[in-house]
């Protein structure tokens, strides 16, 4: 059964950093992986895939020089640290895989920026 478990949420203030993390199991971690994010009353966007074995990582231009995405496959791990926190970036965030063409998904960790 895949599980995807993110944690690391919370509240932090404009220009401040945070770091979510993703716990997967019931497969093989070495499949490329995702953090997606919704805000609210918006559509689910792709903020960073990184490759099987973390030698390819792409970041949406939004976040790009600001969020650092990294994987521990030995802990079926994968981070995401974000720095220069904007307003922006206040949303559910969600941990995906693609396995044998169906997504799955975890139940996502809610960012809050905010003075």
């Amino acid at each position: 059964q895949v599980q995807l478990v993110e944690s690391g949420g919370g509240l932090v203030q404009p220009g401040g950093s945070l770091s979510v993390s993703c716990v997967a199991s019931g497969f093989h971690f070495t499949l490329a992986m995702n953090w997606y994010r919704q805000a609210a009353g918006k559509e689910r966007e792709l903020v960073a895939a990184i490759s099987s074995t973390g030698g390819k990582i792409n970041y949406a231009d939004s976040v790009k020089g600001r969020f650092t995405l990294s994987r521990e496959n030995a802990k079926n791990t994968m981070h995401l640290q974000m720095n220069s926190l904007k307003p922006e970036d206040t949303a559910l965030y969600y941990c995906n895989v693609n396995l044998d063409g169906e997504d799955y998904w975890g139940k996502g960790t809610l960012v809050t920026v905010s003075s």
